[in-house]
C-alpha cells in the first residue's frame, strides 16, 4: 500500500520557521512529482508548491513564493518544504501529496489532479 506520512508541524511565532518532511511508501518514489497543499478551517485546499520527478523544476503559489522551498531527497524516498517568514495567514492543515508521471517542469497542481495524499500535519502561526 502507499503511504504518504507528514511530520514536523507544530506552533511558531510569526517571523519563524519551520521544515515539514514527508515520507513515501510503497510507490516507485522517482516516477512521480510531489507537491505540498494546505487548507485552513473554512477554506478549500489549495496549492502551495511542487517539485518535479527528479527535482530540477519547481514551482510556488505566489502567496509563498520567496518563503517556502521545496526539495526532495529520492534516496530517501523523502519531500520536504522548508518555511521561513512564517505569517499568521500560513496556518492550515499541510498535506503532502503525490502524482504520477515524470513530468519534465514542476506546475501549479488541482486537488483533484494528486494520485495520493497524506493525512496532514497542522501548521499553526501565531501573532
Amino acid at each position: 500500500q502507499v503511504q504518504l506520512v507528514e511530520s514536523g508541524g507544530g506552533l511558531v511565532q510569526a517571523g519563524g520557521s519551520l521544515r515539514l518532511s514527508c515520507a513515501a511508501s510503497g510507490l516507485a518514489f522517482t516516477t512521480y512529482a510531489m507537491g505540498w497543499f494546505r487548507q485552513a478551517p473554512g477554506r478549500e485546499r489549495e496549492f502551495v508548491t511542487s517539485i518535479n520527478w527528479g527535482g530540477t523544476s519547481t514551482y510556488y503559489a505566489d502567496s509563498v513564493k520567496g518563503r517556502f522551498t521545496i526539495s526532495r531527497d529520492n534516496f530517501k524516498n523523502s519531500m520536504y518544504l522548508q518555511m521561513n517568514s512564517l505569517k499568521p495567514e500560513d496556518t492550515a492543515v499541510y498535506y503532502c501529496a503525490a502524482r504520477s508521471g515524470r513530468f519534465a517542469a514542476a506546475q501549479a497542481m488541482g486537488v483533484q489532479g494528486m494520485d495520493y495524499w497524506g493525512e496532514g500535519t497542522l501548521v499553526t502561526v501565531s501573532s
